[in-house]
């Protein structure tokens, strides 16, 4: 049985930071931002704003353009790592406030869960509602899951130049007109560590910056080996002659906590898998220099990073590889549409990943290229630490999807925020009703009981 995204609608908050002006208050090269980080703008939450409604108002956006009714909504799954409660699962709030449109108890047969494991947990998501479908337990109904996250770091921090905030809802079901998920070729990659984690009653993560981007790199590789054995094993892709898995794969799809990580990570794999082929000794004598080894090739990831000897060479040969042809070609062909939404708006963790499936969606549609048949590899990573490597097929009946989509439509008119009102915000130092702007036909939140009784319960409104 097919199984796959049938759509996907997207629901950012309309206030957002200027990298530029960020940059300069910072004190930093506006640059390094925009072309090192691939940072543009960065969309932060009204005050009146959490991570459930912005769930919720994906959810309503992608029902009401399918002109679904909660009958045909079987699960309906939240994956974050911006929960703001240890027992009370994120889907039902979202599943109060759709019954604020769509009727009291219209949602009590939908079952599902929030799942949490940093930036990978809505691929986990997608891999066990598309695998009840594919069991034939949804008996025809539909599933959400819904990625809904607010990217938040300590005031002048090393992350803080890379927050945004988001929710993406994907519709999946068993006659998919976007994405078949391929069968029984999932891989994963799981241990335990401490990149990227947020202790229990902190707001903002304690980040290991240079540490996690290389366990990320690290740990997508392994689950890539992973999916690639199971692939050729499965016989549903024969890899020729000197040719490399990556060959047969469209588009790639890469987790973004900054669209150039992306890029970073395609040069990684693509060293990974080129390095045993005939293509790469002539890539070499281009390059102009040897690929460097650190001292302790089997070392820890400290020691990597300790050696500076092998991280400043390997800063250059990385530098000089994609600037090569064929690392361009590959480049611009298969991973580069998927960045722009991300410059646009920022980190989304869990929603990153399908923000890039949904920015190389309408960017290559609008270059003319036909989809149909396309195969497009998903690179997800999570800290603490899991990658899962999968993919899927994008399916005849793609265009009419796809032919509306418009991110900067779907956004809507959005407002600058002066550093200042930024820096309120974000030190919570504004009320929920002092927000910035009117809600237009969607779910805000109202109010947070203060009482010890009651203390923590949250209310939401629906605006017309």
């Amino acid at each position: 049985m097919a199984a796959g995204i049938d759509d996907i609608a997207v629901y950012i908050p309309r206030l957002y930071v200027d990298a530029s002006d960020f940059a300069h208050a910072r004190g930093m090269d506006p640059a390094k931002l925009e072309k090192g980080l691939g940072v543009s703008k960065m969309a932060m939450v009204d005050t009146n704003q959490d991570p459930a409604c912005l769930a919720a108002n994906a959810c309503l956006k992608i029902m009401q353009k399918n002109k679904l009714s909660p009958e045909s909504i079987g699960r309906l799954y939240v994956s974050t790592e911006s929960a703001f409660d240890e027992s009370k699962a994120m889907n039902s709030y979202v599943i109060g406030m759709l019954e604020q449109v769509y009727g009291s108890s219209s949602f009590e047969h939908c079952g599902g869960v929030e799942t949490k494991f940093a930036c990978v947990s809505g691929s986990y998501a997608l891999y066990d509602n598309t695998n009840w479908i594919r069991a034939g337990e949804a008996e025809g109904k539909n599933a959400l899951v819904v990625v809904s996250d607010i990217a938040k770091y300590d005031l002048g921090s090393s992350g803080e130049a890379t927050q945004g905030a988001g929710a993406i809802a994907m519709l999946l079901n068993d006659k998919p007109r976007l994405l078949a998920f391929d069968p029984k070729v999932t891989a994963t990659s799981i241990k335990d560590d401490y990149d990227f984690y947020r202790p229990f009653g902190k707001e903002t993560p304690i980040v290991h910056g240079q540490y996690s981007n290389l366990l990320y790199l690290i740990q997508v590789r392994k689950a890539l080996e992973a999916w690639k054995n199971k692939v050729i094993s499965s016989g549903l892709l024969e890899i020729g002659k000197d040719e490399t898995i990556l060959d047969y794969i469209d588009y790639f799809n890469m987790h973004l906590p900054y669209a150039n990580m992306g890029k970073k990570a395609l040069a990684y794999l693509i060293r990974h898998e080129w390095r045993s082929l005939p293509r790469w000794k002539p890539l070499i004598d281009k390059i102009g220099m040897a690929e460097p080894q650190p001292k302790d090739p089997r070392g820890t990831i400290e020691s990597v990073l300790g050696d500076q000897e092998f991280m400043e060479k390997d800063h250059e040969f990385t530098k000089r590889f994609t600037n090569t042809e064929e690392f361009q070609e590959v480049y611009e062909s298969k991973l580069a549409s998927s960045l722009i939404a991300s410059k646009m708006i920022g980190n989304l963790y869990t929603a990153s990943l399908y923000l890039g499936f949904r920015s190389s969606l309408e960017f290559e549609y609008q270059k003319g290229v036909d989809l149909a048949g396309k195969r497009i590899g998903f690179g997800s990573y999570g800290s603490g630490a899991s990658a899962m490597v999968f993919s899927g097929v994008i399916q005849p009946e793609y265009e009419s999807v796809v032919k509306d989509m418009n991110i900067e439509a779907e956004i809507g008119t959005r407002k600058k925020l002066s550093l200042e009102e930024y820096e309120k915000i974000h030190e919570n130092k504004l009320t929920i009703d002092q927000s910035l702007l009117s809600p237009k036909k969607e779910f805000v939140l109202v109010e947070i009981q203060t009482k010890p009784e009651y203390r923590g319960e949250r209310r939401y409104s629906f605006n017309e």
